[in-house]
This record gives structure tokens, C-alpha cells and sequence, in this order.
């Protein structure tokens, strides 16, 4: 887990035993998901990967061969530390344990790990209708509702999945879990659409972009594909579409009951630093989708984030409190810009 997210892997522990093994497991294999979905290879390539993976989900007893199969496989652009995911000397032990897990919680995980594969395939697949136009050899998502639905699969199925799996272990009362089913998959998408213009430089390198086609061919000439920067209009249209996915995941937890104490931390040990990166966004408004275009906040930062959120894990009105300042400075700023 430190090797391939050391941000979650502080988030981890905070779960009680035994849903941080879950939850731990679960985050594991959504990454295998992404190293497909990364991986710059055919789509009937990435297609056998993810049939293979939801062999796993179902049969854990063929990771060594499958895994041995893989081993084989020209991973393109996977870093080395993803690629031990993918071989039986590391992955292996990965399947026995989610073999392990009890049989509620693991199909709670084959489940939503299997509907977001399903959706991977529908963004990528050639002869699908269209979620993606090529601009100058980028892969663009076309339109907003295409950008919703690419956050909805590989973020918000992760908000469902985490979700069920805190109701099964707290036991919540159905009133309960029916406030938490309606907003998590804003908790997810917040975090996906943060992650968006945090990695936007990086991803261009990669030859994609996430941000709809359609918002970047209403900024002049696609300025912002070109890292030739764009409008203030634009990035506020940006900005602030993130910041209401963020205040309405504040509502997600605050409706998280006080005694799930490891997953209203760990909820909150994800949100805050997502709150200060789009506060960073916004005191960096001139150099973003440029060259300069850098949001990552510092270690004191994430650090205080991490005290604020021990600080808030039994306090909502203190959250509510953070996240209505947070809201004021980053919109004060945008509206100056």
C-alpha cells in the first residue's frame, strides 16, 4: 500500500480490524483496475485484462496462473512499483486475502470492482458511442455527461463499494445507511474530479485529458490542452464545479454516525486535503494549464489536515464550521480572478 498510494496507506489504519483488511484489499485491487485502464495498450488488449481480473473476483484460486500469464505481459507506461501488483511473487498474496474475506464483504467488493471494469470498457471501447475525441493526438472525454460518467465509474463505484462495506461492519440502522447510499457516490466523484486538475499536466503526458471536450473547445483556440493557460471565466467554471462536488460531500459525513469513529476519520483524512488542493488551486489561478501548473500541497499542510481531522471526528458542527471557510476564501478568490 506505501509503494503504490503513501496518502492512503496513512488513511488505512484508521479503519477498525477487520475493515481495514477490507478496505485495504478492496483499494488494491481497484489499483490493478487502474493499471489497466492505464496501461497504453489496445483495447482488446485492456479487454482480456479486465475478463482475467473479474476471473479473480470470482475464482481468487487462479491468481498464479493468471498472475503468471501477466507476468509475461509488456505493461507499457506502469511504473515498476504497480507492476508487482501484477506478479505472483507480490500478487499472489494479495487474492488470498480477499479470499479470506468473508463472503458479504467480498461480493460487496467483486460487485462494484466488476461494474467499474464494465464501465472502464464502455469509456474505451472504439465502437462504443463516442465518450472520448481525439485533439491533437489527446484522448478527450466529449461531454460534461461524459465526464460525470467517467467519475462515476472509476471513483464513484469506490464510494458505493467503501460505503456498503462501513454499513456491513458498523451494522448502521437502515435510515442510517439509506442518508450514506445517497451521497456517496459526490464523495467519490469530489475526490476524482480533485485528483483531475491536480494531475492535469501529468495526464496530458499520458496523452489524455479528463476535462469534458466540451469545456475546453468553449475556451479559445483549447488554450488549455495546449498549457497555454485559460479565461478566468474558465477556470472558475473549473473550480467551482469541484467545490460543489467537495460541499456536498461534507453532507456524506456529517451523516456518518459517531460511532463508525475509523471511517468518519478516515472520510475526513480524504476530504480535507482535497478542500486545501482546490484552495491551492485557486491561490495558483495564474499559472494553472500552464507548465507551471503544480497543486500539490505541502507536507505541513497534509499534516494539518490530518490533526484537523482527529480534531472534527466527533464534532459536526466544527466541519461544518471548516468547510463553509474553506468555501468563502476559495470562492472570494475566484470571483477576484
Amino acid at each position: 500500500m506505501n509503494k503504490v498510494s503513501r496518502s492512503f496507506a496513512l488513511v488505512t489504519p484508521c479503519f477498525e480490524e477487520p475493515l481495514d483488511s477490507f478496505m485495504s484489499t478492496a483499494y488494491l485491487i481497484c489499483r490493478i483496475v487502474d493499471n489497466i485502464e492505464d496501461s497504453q495498450q489496445s483495447f482488446d488488449w485492456q479487454q482480456e485484462r479486465f475478463f482475467e481480473l473479474k476471473q479473480l473476483l470470482d475464482k481468487p484460486a487462479l491468481a498464479k496462473d493468471i498472475l503468471t500469464s501477466w507476468s509475461s505481459e509488456d505493461w507499457i507506461g506502469i511504473d515498476h512499483e504497480q507492476k508487482q501488483l501484477l506478479q505472483p511473487q507480490n500478487g499472489v498474496m494479495l487474492w488470498e486475502i480477499y479470499s479470506l474475506i468473508p463472503d458479504t464483504a467480498r461480493a460487496i467488493i467483486n460487485r462494484w470492482t466488476t461494474t467499474m471494469c464494465d464501465g472502464l470498457k464502455q469509456v474505451l471501447a472504439p465502437q462504443q458511442s463516442p465518450m472520448l475525441v481525439k485533439r491533437n493526438g489527446i484522448s478527450v472525454l466529449a461531454t460534461v455527461k461524459d465526464y460525470n460518467q467517467y467519475c462515476y465509474f472509476v471513483a464513484g463505484t469506490v464510494g458505493h463499494m467503501g460505503t456498503e462495506l462501513a454499513i456491513d461492519h458498523y451494522k448502521f440502522s437502515p435510515h442510517a445507511a439509506e442518508k450514506l447510499l445517497i451521497g456517496c457516490e459526490n464523495c467519490g466523484r469530489a475526490l476524482q474530479k480533485t485528483n483531475i486538475i491536480k494531475d492535469f499536466v501529468e495526464d496530458l503526458e499520458r496523452g489524455w485529458c479528463y476535462l469534458p471536450d466540451s469545456w475546453i473547445q468553449a475556451e479559445i483556440q483549447g488554450l488549455p490542452l495546449a498549457l497555454k493557460g485559460a479565461s478566468a471565466v474558465w477556470k472558475q467554471k473549473i473550480l467551482m464545479d469541484v467545490e460543489t462536488e467537495l460541499n456536498e460531500s461534507v453532507a456524506y459525513v456529517l451523516n456518518i454516525p459517531y460511532k463508525a469513529v475509523g471511517y468518519r476519520l478516515a472520510s475526513l483524512m480524504c476530504l480535507l486535503p482535497a478542500y486545501q488542493t482546490l484552495l491551492l488551486a485557486a491561490n495558483s489561478h495564474e499559472k494553472l494549464f500552464t507548465p507551471e501548473h503544480k497543486l500539490k500541497i505541502s507536507r505541513n499542510c497534509f499534516s494539518q489536515c490530518m490533526t484537523d481531522a482527529k480534531l472534527m471526528v466527533y464534532d459536526n458542527q466544527a466541519l461544518l464550521e471548516y468547510s463553509q471557510d474553506l468555501q468563502k476564501a476559495i470562492q472570494s478568490i475566484l470571483l477576484t480572478i
